[in-house]
């Protein structure tokens, strides 16, 4: 019985972690994207902005495949969001350029991610 409470309570712990990275992960793909300046420092080597929308969207599709957002409704508000946050960037931003090759990097982010978190799903389902 002590382990089944225990297994339950580090199981809604773990839940509520990856909510919690969830929710980071999407302040986190949100600030960098819409900040009306750059973000980050200057740039430590050429395409580190590619890889760090790679690695936002990524983050945000993977947690949120984790923590049960429907795929349908996740995939698709990360890939308006990866256009929209370039056209934002592009005409409202002063301060910020919008880059065909950001909102490319976003989308492999997104599938990347994507397929990472589906990965894990199917795993865990697998051993439940």
């Amino acid at each position: 019985m002590t382990s089944e409470v225990a297994g339950t309570a580090g199981a809604r712990t773990a839940v509520w972690a990856w909510r919690v990275a969830f929710v980071a992960a999407c302040a986190l793909q949100l600030y960098g994207v819409y900040s009306p300046g750059e973000p980050g420092p200057s740039e430590l080597f050429p395409g580190v902005d590619k890889v760090a929308h790679f690695g936002l969207f990524a983050a945000v599709a993977f947690t949120g495949l984790i923590v049960g957002v429907p795929t349908r409704w996740l995939l698709a508000a990360l890939a308006a969001n990866a256009i929209g946050s370039e056209l934002v960037q592009y005409y409202f931003l002063p301060h910020r350029d919008g880059d065909v090759f950001d909102a490319l990097a976003d989308l492999l982010g997104v599938a990347a991610g994507a397929w990472a978190g589906w990965a894990v799903v199917r795993r865990t389902a697998r051993t439940t």
